[in-house]
């Protein structure tokens, strides 16, 4: 029997959540489908009914429905809720919704495992405090950065996020030290430096970068957009520019967030390795 899976959003038909999905079927040998679905931005929640009802098994979620998937779904994991935000909808025995969020490990992931970068003990900044920027700051913190400043255009959008994620949880004396969390506006990085900046605005959509200062980004430090596209992004352009060690974009974030989503439907982990360099036309 073929289960069905797709991916909701408005607008859908540029994702390439089917290709990925698709090709991990092929490698892992799973009977699924997995197609698009155009979501109505006034009936989020008829749509994810029908699919249900039709016998959908799961839905990844994206632009613009994250939040109302999160308002939507009783069930959720620590991970989405603390993001605020559902991209992995799971269909359980009894119709019972859980919702999921994979955005962050899925950048960890890439960023940790693809391509070497050690969080611990780093100087970390992040660009945005919109829901990109929420979604990723969970598993960031956890793999232990010294330091994780988020800088927003409204400074006070930047400290409330880290008020929120900076939040000192019950711990025994043995425990590892907490990274610093700050949150301000692009004017307070001046004379800052950092190991990496993550850029989970949503500027290069108009082909801008963040004003942040020229000298923000240390010597040997990294540059993280996580928008993609077959081109590099402004923001990658910016970290290039600036002769950053490494300029990564989101493509590999969005096949490792796909395949944790399929781990969590399937219970088996695909390969991304080979599905990264297809779509990168390798």
């Amino acid at each position: 029997m073929t289960d069905r899976y797709a991916v909701i959003g408005n607008p859908i038909a540029h994702s390439k959540s089917p290709v990925i999905h698709a090709a991990f079927a092929a490698q892992t040998g799973e009977p699924i489908e997995y197609g698009r679905i155009l979501g109505d931005p006034d009936d989020f929640a008829g749509d994810v009914r029908r699919f249900v009802a039709e016998g959908g098994r799961g839905l990844n979620v994206t632009v613009p429905f994250k939040t109302a998937a999160f308002e939507l779904l009783d069930d959720l994991s620590e991970q989405a809720r603390a993001a605020g935000a559902v991209n992995t909808l799971i269909v359980r025995d009894g119709g019972l919704l859980h919702g999921d969020n994979t955005d962050g490990i899925g950048l960890l992931r890439d960023l940790t495992e693809n391509h070497g970068f050690a969080l611990a003990g780093k100087r970390v900044l992040l660009l945005g405090a919109g829901g990109a920027a929420r979604g990723v700051l969970r598993p960031l913190l956890a793999a232990g950065p010294a330091e994780l400043l988020i800088a927003n255009r409204t400074a006070s959008k930047a400290e409330a996020l880290a008020a929120a994620f900076g939040q000192p949880s019950d711990q025994g004396p043995s425990a590892p030290r907490a990274p610093s969390v700050a949150g301000g506006g692009f004017d307070s990085l001046a004379g800052q430096r950092f190991d990496l900046i993550v850029n989970a605005t949503s500027s290069g959509l108009d082909d801008q970068v963040p004003t942040i200062p020229d000298a923000c980004l240390a010597k040997g430090g990294w540059v993280y957009d996580l928008l993609y596209a077959d081109t590099p992004t402004p923001f990658c352009r910016w970290g290039q520019a600036r002769a950053a060690a490494r300029v990564l974009d989101g493509l590999g974030m969005l096949v490792e967030q796909a395949a944790e989503s399929f781990w969590l439907w399937r219970g088996v982990r695909p390969h991304t390795a080979p599905v990264i360099a297809r779509l990168r036309g390798g």
